[in-house]
């Protein structure tokens, strides 16, 4: 085994498709493009300044939780409990 490598030709995995598919299968995210209103994304980003999170994960659990099913009650409660259990 050599001490070094150079790599400054080497292909990066999101480029080898069989590579990309497989961090893509590992990641557990996909990242997409879609719209939002910008009051939406407004209200996401505030809270996320007060909170100290990010917009973008704020965003994916309220997409999650609709997903489940989860009413509005249980989306309060949960959020609640995060609060006192931060603080």
């Amino acid at each position: 085994m050599r001490k070094e490598y150079d790599f400054t030709g080497a292909k990066r995995a999101r480029d080898v498709p069989h590579l990309a598919k497989l961090q893509a299968e590992l990641a557990g995210k996909t990242r997409i493009t879609m719209r939002v209103d910008n009051a939406v994304l407004a209200v996401f980003k505030a809270r996320a300044e007060t909170s100290g999170g990010s917009y973008q994960t704020m965003m994916n659990e309220a997409l999650k939780q609709y997903a489940l099913g989860l009413s509005l009650a249980d989306v309060v409660r949960e959020a609640i409990r995060k609060e006192m259990h931060s603080a």
